[in-house]
């Protein structure tokens, strides 16, 4: 029972880093997907003035393991959610401002723990 009021506390006083960091989830969700197609049509646009064959195979490789990064990194976040699933059932504990913080940084439950937090200093 201890551990879960840990966590629960945990999860308000960290609030706001948990709140910055779901923002920057949010940005490398854009950011990343968007960067991969930059530099794929970049890169493939260099091999087709080039006009070789090779250079085009190079290429498509290239860009097919800058996708399988941007998927990983993509799901990074889902799995993330997993574990916090995970420890909340094996625990009976209640996670969800550190989820909505994560998750969704902008949602009012998490607002209200970030607010919370900074009137207990």
């Amino acid at each position: 029972m201890l551990l879960v009021s840990n966590l629960q506390e945990f999860c308000k006083e960290a609030s706001n880093l948990l709140q910055v960091i779901g923002y920057f989830i949010v940005i490398f969700k854009v950011a990343i997907p968007l960067i991969i197609i930059v530099l794929g049509m970049m890169d493939f646009g260099k091999a087709v003035v080039s006009e070789k064959d090779e250079d085009v195979k190079k290429q498509a490789i290239k860009l097919g393991r800058r996708a399988l990064a941007g998927l990983v990194i993509f799901f990074v976040p889902t799995v993330v959610y997993w574990v916090f699933d995970g420890v909340t059932g094996a625990n009976n504990a209640d996670l969800s401002t550190c989820k909505k913080c994560i998750f969704e940084p902008s949602s009012a439950e998490c607002k209200d723990a970030t607010k919370a937090s900074h009137t207990t200093y």
